[in-house]
């Protein structure tokens, strides 16, 4: 099957291989349903990859099969996919797929790529993040609403930050926030920010909200994942299609609706729709863009009355300067 995608080049052809595969058995969604649906949102899914080095989740099996991130761009691919050049943790580099154009889309879905993850920087600059991320990630006993309270109380925090938040669900059961910043600071800088911003928000609604790297500490609390602020981590787009049962789809969405949406009524066949009647709500998110000033002056403020500084990062990850100890804390031996 060849799929013609109109694009600012003119038009491309994409093969799509097999397009009667099943990849959502239990909805009965095919490959051909998936890459047409990533044409159908191309624009806004676009404002969201630009120029931003993106790893691909790619199911080939389908839903039901494993799946893999794909770091660096798959051999075989057309000319006009374009690239970004990013650094591992480890000082490793890879050239990652760097989304242009609405044909990109669609090639990459027939390779069974669900989700894209961009990174939160764009290839001219790709050591200095432009984007703030807070992943609302609710534990055993927690659900959606609850995400919603905190994001609610961090839209506050945000606001006081100078930052301007832009939620979504994230296609399951939390919520994610992003804000656009000046690309003045590196990774490190920018998740120091995102705990510094997570503070206040656990302070003001400890029963409910929680920082703790540790599951084992997190009890029945919504962790706002500062990790996902570190290189080379990243969460789907807002328009991706999630690997599950569904084929459900993280949602942008306005400050107002949050708190009256199911996340389950957002997905391959109602997101086309919501887009035609609604529009992109994040579309002028380029247009807000703020500074890490003041949540920087909150981490410093911190460390100096409280002595609380760096978190633990991932378990991958090289040693971090100023990190306190990564181990469990019940498997941790006294100093």
């Amino acid at each position: 099957m060849e799929l013609t995608v109109p694009g600012p080049h003119g038009d491309r052809q994409v093969r799509v291989s097999n397009p009667d595969k099943v990849y959502f058995p239990e909805r009965g969604i095919t490959k051909r349903e998936v890459v047409e649906y990533y044409v159908s949102v191309g624009e806004p899914l676009l404002r969201a990859l630009r120029e931003r080095p993106t790893t691909l989740k790619r199911y080939v099996d389908g839903v039901t099969g494993e799946a893999f991130y794909q770091k660096r761009v798959p051999k075989g691919a057309p000319p006009w996919v374009e690239t970004a050049k990013i650094t591992f943790p480890s000082g490793r580099t890879a050239d990652e797929v760097c989304p242009t154009e609405p044909a990109v889309l669609a090639w990459a879905a027939n390779l069974g790529t669900f989700d894209f993850h961009p990174w939160p920087v764009r290839r001219a600059d790709p050591d200095r993040p432009d984007e703030l991320r807070i992943d609302l990630d609710p534990q055993p006993g927690t659900d959606f609403a609850d995400a919603v309270t905190v994001a609610g109380l961090l839209h506050e925090v945000l606001d006081e930050a100078g930052l301007v938040g832009w939620p979504k669900t994230s296609g399951n059961r939390g919520v994610h926030v992003s804000a656009r910043v000046r690309p003045d600071w590196e990774f490190v800088e920018v998740r120091r920010a995102v705990i510094a911003i997570g503070r206040q928000v656990a302070a003001r609604m400890p029963e409910l909200a929680t920082l703790e790297w540790w599951k084992e500490n997190r009890g029945e609390r919504v962790f706002l994942d500062y990790n996902q602020a570190s290189r080379d981590r990243t969460i789907a787009s807002a328009w991706s299609v999630r690997g599950l049962p569904r084929a459900t789809v993280s949602m942008p969405l306005t400050w107002d609706e949050l708190p009256d949406v199911d996340p389950a009524d957002f997905d391959v066949y109602t997101a086309p729709g919501r887009l035609a009647e609604h529009g992109d709500p994040h579309a002028e998110m380029d247009s807000h863009v703020g500074g890490l000033e003041t949540a920087l002056e909150w981490f410093d403020r911190d460390l100096r009355d409280h002595g609380w500084g760096e978190l633990p990062y991932p378990p991958d990850y090289p040693k971090m300067p100023g990190e306190p100890k990564r181990v469990q804390p019940s498997r941790a031996r006294p100093d």
